[in-house]
């Protein structure tokens, strides 16, 4: 049993590729917590798509065995954090769980937007900060310029930042020592009722659900019967232990410890991140406060391309859902593609990722329509709808106006693109809020419509800026504007998958370029397509797709003009036909294709 005093909790933030999950591998090394022939980059990272990536995906923890300067035996439980703002929820719960966090920072690059945003999450939940700065290998590291930047821009005392190295072990001894001085310790009672705070749960096919737990007061042991405060729910606990990274069986765990428990709990959604787990018979009095179940904000659906793969869907749907609570899915059907469903999802690097491990662990060949934000809808009898898919919009002559959600978006640049950002911002609707300036690079802040920024808003900022800028955003809220349905026609026939809500002074720039796209995306068919993009009834841009053309009068030699008019006639005659019967093939490319606008 490890005393509170030796006992240490706490996270690593930081900006996408500064170094997180680098510094864990080093952190686990230097401790001989795995041995060096099981030991490979990444450790935590354990989804292929995260090593495929580069990134982290989920919160990962592990117990680390110190021994300090001093010669005293420590407990250090870390946490590797996600740092793409998709996964921010994963940050926040992670910081709820311990007490301190490393700030690592890249010294070539300085901080960046997403620094700024996980940082403030850690002073929301009252932690020591330890200013790391990492890779100072790189002849580019300038550590007196990042360590003045982290004072001028974040307002943290810098001038103990630890000078690290994770990719040659350089200042790792220093960093562990660091954590022991300067981090506080967690607090407790061993002997009050049990509190304990659910962090996280995965889906393991053997075990069932593994929980990851917090213990704040009490102690938790084999065999106990527990209650989940918010859903009521009771288990015995099968199985406790710690995760160094493996998973290790352990006696029990007391105030302060950081582990796992599996209690035959069937599936994740019984498990609410936040909740608070007792002792069914000795209760404590007060619950946590839980944190805000996360929201999805951006929509699509998801079809196979072949029908008769529904099932395979479902199922590989209802699997990954099991292991990640963010996601919600229903059914839905569309005329043009059958079959698929309507996902819910934190924001298009979420949206990737699970397209992506459908694709690849299920073998589903998947068609991805128009990613889309819910509106509020309010009716003129005053009743309010939740739209979530542009093709569901009531009638206009019911509706009285609708409201889109408003991000917060702030946008690290350096000042000679400064420019491009302006204008990209004031393209996209958006509402200057503030501009200020961090030594040479620009910090803006501004007030912009989700639904402009999901698509394809980050690739054209990396572009204008060469990738030099950095993005965060946090939803603010709703907001009325002239919003319109726009749909795509092509030979008459709506199609549901590229219905989109768009504002309607931008409405026929839109419109119109969707045709011209489409027009070169769709095949040539035997019959002349016309494609056009309306507002309600009214037609607001068109495109003419010429049919192709078979020579029927080749086999004509001389003889009568009459001969080949009344076939050139017949043929004519045939693709009025056709016309009204013909159906269009629109490939998925043209689908994936016409969505991308690159104005």
């Amino acid at each position: 049993m490890t005393p509170l005093s030796h006992i240490r909790n706490f996270s690593i933030v930081a900006h996408i590729d500064h170094g997180k999950s680098t510094l864990a591998d080093r952190l686990i090394q230097m401790t001989d917590t795995v041995a060096e022939r099981d030991m490979k980059d990444q450790l935590l990272d354990s989804m292929d798509i995260e090593r495929e990536r580069g990134i982290t995906i989920k919160a990962n923890t592990v117990r680390i065995d110190y021994t300090a300067d001093d010669g005293q035996q420590y407990v250090l439980n870390l946490i590797d954090t996600p740092g793409h703002v998709d996964f921010s929820y994963e940050v926040s719960r992670s910081m709820r769980a311990v007490e301190g966090s490393l700030l690592v920072v890249d010294s070539t690059q300085g901080v960046e937007a997403q620094t700024l945003a996980n940082v403030y999450q850690a002073i929301d939940a009252d932690h020591e900060l330890i200013p790391v700065l990492n890779k100072i290998d790189l002849p580019a590291s300038d550590l007196d310029r990042v360590a003045e930047q982290i004072e001028e821009v974040i307002g943290i005392d810098a001038s103990g930042a630890i000078p690290v190295s994770a990719k040659t072990g350089q200042g790792i001894r220093e960093t562990l020592q660091a954590i022991v001085d300067h981090l506080p310790a967690p607090t407790g009672e061993r002997d009050a009722p049990l509190k304990a705070m659910l962090v996280d749960s995965k889906y393991d096919p053997y075990l069932g659900v593994v929980v990851l737990v917090r213990i704040m007061d009490g102690v938790m042991k084999k065999g106990d019967k527990i209650r989940m405060m918010q859903t009521g729910a009771t288990y015995g606990v099968d199985r406790i232990g710690v995760f160094r990274p493996a998973m290790t069986v352990v006696d029990e765990l007391g105030p302060g410890e950081i582990g796992f428990i599996t209690a035959s709990i069937k599936q994740v959604r019984d498990t609410r991140v936040g909740d608070t787990i007792t002792h069914e018979k000795k209760q404590c009095e007060t619950p946590l406060p839980g944190f805000k179940p996360s929201i999805p904000v951006v929509f699509c659906g998801l079809f196979p391309v072949d029908s008769s793969e529904f099932e395979s869907l479902r199922d590989a749907i209802e699997k990954l859902a099991l292991n990640d609570a963010s996601f919600s899915y229903e059914m839905e059907n569309s005329a043009a593609l059958g079959f698929g469903f309507r996902c819910g999802f934190l924001g298009l690097l979420h949206l990737e990722v699970i397209r992506d491990r459908i694709e690849r662990e299920y073998d589903i060949e998947l068609i991805t329509t128009a990613p889309s934000v819910v509106y509020h809808v309010y009716m003129k009898d005053g009743t309010m709808e939740e739209l979530h898919n542009p093709a569901d919009m009531p009638d206009l002559t019911l509706v009285d106006h609708v409201e889109e959600p408003r991000i917060k978006a702030t946008i690290l640049v350096p000042d000679e693109f400064l420019g491009d950002v302006l204008k990209l911002c004031q393209d996209r609707r958006g509402i200057q809020q503030e501009l200020t300036y961090a030594g040479s690079r620009a910090m803006v802040v501004y007030d912009l419509p989700l639904n402009e920024v999901v698509f394809d808003f980050y690739d054209r900022l990396k572009s204008v800026t060469k990738g030099y800028a950095s993005f965060d955003y946090e939803i603010i809220g709703y907001r009325a504007d002239n919003l319109v349905k726009m749909q795509l026609l092509v030979n008459d026939e709506p199609v549901d998958a590229l219905s989109m809500m768009v504002h309607r002074d931008r409405a026929e720039m839109r419109g119109r370029a969707m045709c011209e796209k489409l027009k070169g995306l769709i095949p040539r068919h035997m019959f002349k397509i016309p494609i056009q993009a309306a507002i309600g009834g009214k037609v607001i841009a068109r495109e003419t797709l010429s049919a192709m053309r078979k020579d029927v009068t080749a086999k004509c030699y001389g003889g009568d003009a009459s001969r080949k008019k009344k076939l050139l006639e017949k043929q004519k005659a045939g693709k009025k036909k056709m016309r009204q019967f013909g159906k269009v093939d629109i490939p998925q490319e043209a689908f994936i294709s016409a969505l991308k606008m690159d104005e």
